[in-house]
């Protein structure tokens, strides 16, 4: 892709405090179409709060991000940057996916009722229109036999896979995944992985937060290790695993691998 191309997501020297503490220092990362790039490193060290400020859930505080050469929250005007309304950040946001540690399900509505949510309220799309292509989603991710089925009576793996279904129904350009396997039981953790597998080969654009190493080394096309709030070196998966430039990404893959 040329120099001079859009980035899906071009972060630059991006700052994020809480309560006057820098959580994010001067992160840098573009990320291209159908690149599928895993963020590692130790807890604490930013990268699901790098994560949420992607789709702007968290606001940055210093440095520019933007999303397909916009950005998510403000009206760029000159050199000035306008809030936007919330209405117009959720219009934007709905080309971002997002799937979280925990799987967030309406707890009173079915797997197919949680799929069709949003498609419905945020892009109006007709009720049958709706239920049809989540039972094609919900198919997608293994659940055929749960349309269903409430969030009690599902196992953390499928919860985890509907909240995926639900994150695709809107039919996003870019999914973003924050740990998506941390809450589960070990046997569970592959279902989901096969998942994001096969989004990965059909070309999603995709950034995991993950301690998945296996997957990162196999499925993920640019792996980044952030550490107190900072990306301290990025590479393929190849150079970064087998010879990593910088000593503190060697001390912790020495301590995780």
């Amino acid at each position: 892709m040329a120099l001079d191309s859009i980035a899906v997501v071009e972060a630059r020297q991006v700052v994020k405090l809480f309560n006057g503490v820098e959580i994010l220092k001067g992160v840098d990362l573009r990320i291209e179409s159908g690149e599928v790039v895993c963020l590692i490193g130790p807890s604490g060290s930013g990268k699901s709060t790098f994560l949420r400020c992607i789709n702007h859930l968290e606001k940055i505080d210093g440095g520019s991000l933007q999303v397909f050469g916009e950005w998510i929250g403000y009206r760029q005007v000159g050199d000035k940057l306008h809030i936007l309304k919330e209405s117009e950040i959720v219009r934007k946001r709905a080309r971002i996916g997002m799937v979280f540690q925990r799987f967030n399900l309406f707890a009173h509505m079915t797997a197919l009722e949680n799929v069709i949510e949003a498609p419905m309220q945020v892009k109006k799309i007709p009720r049958r229109q709706a239920i049809e292509e989540a039972k094609a989603l919900l198919d997608r991710v293994g659940l055929s036999h749960r349309y269903d089925a409430y969030p009690s009576e599902l196992s953390g793996g499928q919860q985890q896979r509907v909240a995926i279904a639900r994150a695709l129904a809107m039919k996003p350009e870019i999914m973003l995944f924050d740990e998506p396997t941390s809450a589960l039981d070990p046997e569970l953790v592959g279902e989901v992985l096969d998942v994001m597998r096969n989004l990965a080969q059909d070309g999603m654009t995709m950034v995991v937060v993950t301690h998945e190493m296996a997957f990162a080394r196999e499925v993920c096309t640019k792996v980044a290790f952030m550490d107190n709030g900072a990306i301290i070196e990025t590479g393929t998966p190849q150079s970064l695993f087998s010879a990593p430039a910088h000593a503190r990404t060697r001390d912790f893959l020495n301590r995780v691998l």
